[in-house]
């Protein structure tokens, strides 16, 4: 049976089933409970705009085998780094090269296209970044939330591939981890702790634990060494890798998603800082979200700036389980929709990072746990009270205004062609659509085809956008636009007419 897990950034909750070691002090020392049927719906709408916006309708998924997690040293120095991105690059070329003249008398790829994007090369890529992990890992989890239109296939499919992947670290590097952050004596804290970690992703690995202190059970998240000090030179070789293999198109703005990479990176791998942004999260849901979302608590006195040990959460990925009944799959996906505009609207502080297992079902409690809060930030307030009026806006079609916020915004310069104007102006009306005075009281989002009309717009807007988004728009819409699929992927049927009023009367933004 699939366990959940507590604290990492992990896509895919990759587990194992391993056996907690007793830990003796090295030294003396001092069946699922149902939401209500009916779900009376509360402030909240989603929305996602033209950049980077993406909704697939799918059947709820299946649980899959899941993948069997793998030791391997973290490379973490910046010269052993740059020893290895520039392997993968040279690997990558012979490939290419050796495609080529496979393809030459018959014998290479039938799948066509590039010789860089051969199938051999996509391996010796997941490969190679679930080994490095840190920054060129975490970048390739953070595009994946792009429009699959907007990337080469096997592109999409490496970036969503190594969402499920990361190497974890030997025991020497992850003590000395440990003991350079609680001590040499770092096993005293524990009463148990599981050898094997239960989850690894980009940035760190996390195990099973019991403090000695107070039996609680924990997750210890645990950063990969090297990967903080080296986010800059990894995001350097792998913007250099991408361009000179001409692996992504024009119109990205790569440049600018690897600036916003650099800035959210080093967040995540500020434990102290998560630490501080979990406790703010669980203050904001004091009160009205108490009975429906948990943030788990933080112990410090077992935490430093690349270890952060927290209280271990039971429930499971939602998208991880067959059995939710359709009333679950609404409930959900209306909670998680209504914290989405809590977190704009009220708070303008959101936790950013859109990995679905970063949401679990706790179905004895009934309640929704949040994990992860490494990428949390603040939204100035004149970005968001702008924002949900351009909502407003397109919410009732009103053209002529989203043209003018846009520009206000900065999605617009003003001088863009007819065709960019126009595409992005169809874009943000079509994604308003679930919440338009003619839309169903309950959206379905299982026939939901927003997405093929968006997806229609884009190449037009690829080639003709003059400027790029603001820049707190990538962590918004990436988170936005997750959201978005996370619904659609359970095949949630959500009040969205409803909570999006709800959220403009707490925006004091008139409809009309």
């Amino acid at each position: 049976m699939e366990e959940s897990r507590s604290g990492e950034d992990v896509a895919g909750e990759a587990v194992v089933d391993t056996k907690p070691v007793v830990v003796e002090p090295t030294r003396e020392t001092t069946e699922p409970s149902k939401p209500p049927e009916k779900i009376t719906p509360q402030d909240t709408a989603v929305v996602a705009e033209l950049v980077g916006a993406s909704v697939t309708t799918v059947t709820p998924a299946t649980p899959t085998t899941a993948y069997e997690l793998r030791e391997s040293r973290v490379p973490s120095t910046r010269i052993g780094r740059l020893w290895n991105y520039g392997g993968l690059a040279a690997g990558m070329f012979a490939g290419a090269i050796g495609e080529g003249l496979s393809r030459a008398v018959g014998a290479g790829s039938t799948a066509g296209g590039s010789v860089m994007l051969s199938p051999a090369n996509m391996e010796r890529l997941v490969a190679k970044l679930s080994r490095m992990r840190g920054a060129a890992l975490k970048l390739g989890q953070m595009m994946s939330f792009q429009d699959a239109k907007m990337l080469p296939g096997p592109i999409q499919e490496v970036l969503q591939r190594v969402q499920d992947r990361a190497d974890y670290m030997p025991a020497w590097q992850r003590d000395r981890v440990l003991a350079s952050n609680l001590g040499s004596d770092w096993r005293d804290l524990f009463s148990e702790f599981d050898e094997k970690p239960i989850a690894a992703a980009s940035i760190g690995q996390v195990h099973r634990a019991v403090l000695r202190s107070t039996n609680a059970r924990v997750a210890v998240k645990i950063q990969f060494p090297g990967v903080a000090d080296s986010i800059n030179s990894d995001l350097d070789n792998i913007s250099m890798l991408l361009a000179a293999a001409k692996l992504m198109p024009k119109g990205l703005y790569l440049d600018k998603t690897i600036a916003n990479a650099r800035t959210e990176l080093a967040w995540e791998c500020d434990y102290l800082r998560e630490a501080e942004c979990a406790a703010r999260y669980r203050t904001l849901l004091k009160g009205e979200d108490e009975d429906v979302f948990v943030v788990p608590r933080i112990y410090p006195e077992a935490s430093g700036k690349q270890v952060l040990t927290m209280e271990f959460m039971d429930g499971v990925g939602v998208t991880r389980v067959a059995s939710f009944s359709q009333a679950q799959r609404d409930w959900i996906g209306t909670q998680i929709l209504r914290l989405c505009l809590r977190e704009i609207v009220e708070f303008r502080f959101m936790q950013t990072d859109p990995n679905w297992t970063n949401f679990l079902y706790n179905s004895a409690r009934d309640r929704l746990e949040l994990l992860d809060f490494g990428a949390s930030r603040e939204f100035p307030a004149e970005f968001i009270d702008k924002y949900v009026a351009l909502l407003a806006a397109a919410a009732r079609l009103d053209r002529g205004a989203v043209k003018v916020l846009s520009e206000e915004l900065g999605y617009l310069t003003g001088h863009e062609s007819r065709a960019m104007l126009d595409a992005h102006i169809t874009s943000v009306v079509t994604l308003a659509e679930p919440f338009l005075d003619s839309a169903p009281e309950v959206y379905d989002f299982r026939g939901q085809t927003i997405t093929e009309r968006v997806k229609a717009q884009i190449p037009v807007m690829i080639h003709e956008r003059l400027a790029p988004p603001p820049e707190e728009t990538y962590s918004l819409h990436r988170k936005l636009s997750g959201a978005f699929l996370l619904c659609a992927r359970l095949g949630s049927r959500v009040r969205c007419r409803e909570l999006f009023e709800q959220a403009l009367q707490k925006a004091n933004i008139p409809r009309v």
